[in-house]
């Protein structure tokens, strides 16, 4: 029986680390607005954490990295203590910019230019956007 042991903890860092985030005091990452983490990949020997972060401003995305690389350890630490974990994986900080291309395929889906409908007799339909 397969457990989903990674996926939980994974989860949980998730949740304990967008908490940890907006407490933290380097200005690098307080002052940009959303920061959010979107994903984490935990390697199967707890190790190492890949953690996926957005910003809302992808300007600063470089900056709110610096600054989560530079607090790692204090939030390793209170991952640590948070988890209780044999091991508190490393911290490794990505930036995600999935919800950037979910936006432009989005848009792309509703451009009738891009997108032609699959039935010719379907084109005179107008979407709900459109006058």
């Amino acid at each position: 029986m397969p457990s989903n042991r990674i996926g939980r903890i994974n989860e949980e860092i998730q949740r304990e680390l967008s908490q940890q985030i907006r407490r933290l005091k380097d200005p690098r990452v307080s002052q940009v607005g959303m920061v959010s983490v979107t994903h984490v990949d935990t390697t199967s020997d707890l190790r190492y954490a890949k953690i996926y972060i957005s910003v809302l401003d992808k300007a600063q995305e470089k900056d709110v990295l610096k600054g989560l690389k530079s607090a790692s350890g204090f939030l390793r630490r209170e991952l640590g203590q948070a988890l209780r974990l044999r091991y508190t994986p490393e911290l490794q900080f990505a930036g995600d910019d999935s919800i950037q291309y979910g936006a432009h395929i989005l848009e792309m889906l509703r451009n009738p230019d891009v997108v032609k409908p699959a039935n010719p007799a379907n084109e005179d339909i107008c979407l709900e956007d459109e006058p």
